[in-house]
């Protein structure tokens, strides 16, 4: 990500995934999505991250005052690339679905208001790296719901019908 907000090839996406499945196949188990509702996407982009690692990028419908432009989800063996921002908050411990995570957050002063600030969730289920990162005006109460609603396990995790 850069200072804009804007993805980055150097964030680690190797290719764009073709469907939730794809991100199952290399996960080698479901993706753990989340299970409360999510604001209302334009469009959601699936791509895989790293070697087996993979990411599910909600671009929301940010055409209101105040409203969030991104949430991206990663999940996968190795932890996710970093996101190489200077000036990151230090990260700070919470609870959320059982699971202690971090939290930091990065000003992207550039970024359209809609994207800023950056906040990053970050933790770990078992063998599995995840982290949440939103765009936008989060409240961080709101990401930890997000984070405690994620199935503890991928192995209990059941795709969406």
């Amino acid at each position: 990500m850069d200072n804009t907000g804007r993805p980055s090839t150097l964030d680690g996406v190797t290719d764009h995934l073709e469907g939730i499945a794809r991100a199952d196949d290399r996960l080698g188990v479901p993706f753990p999505l989340p299970g409360v509702t999510l604001p209302l996407s334009r469009w959601v982009e699936i791509h895989g991250v790293g070697e087996v690692g993979a990411e599910v990028e909600w671009n929301l419908d940010d055409s209101r005052p105040g409203a969030p432009g991104r949430l991206v989800l990663y999940a996968g063996p190795e932890p996710p690339p970093e996101h190489t921002l200077d000036d990151w908050t230090l990260p700070e411990g919470a609870v959320a679905g059982g699971h202690r995570v971090a939290l930091r957050t990065a000003p992207l002063a550039e970024a359209q208001p809609s994207l800023r600030p950056v906040t990053e969730v970050v933790w770990e289920d078992g063998d599995l790296h995840l982290r949440l990162t939103a765009q936008g005006p989060w409240d961080p109460g709101e990401l930890l719901q997000i984070v405690a609603s994620i199935p503890s396990s991928v192995t209990e995790a059941t795709p969406p019908v």
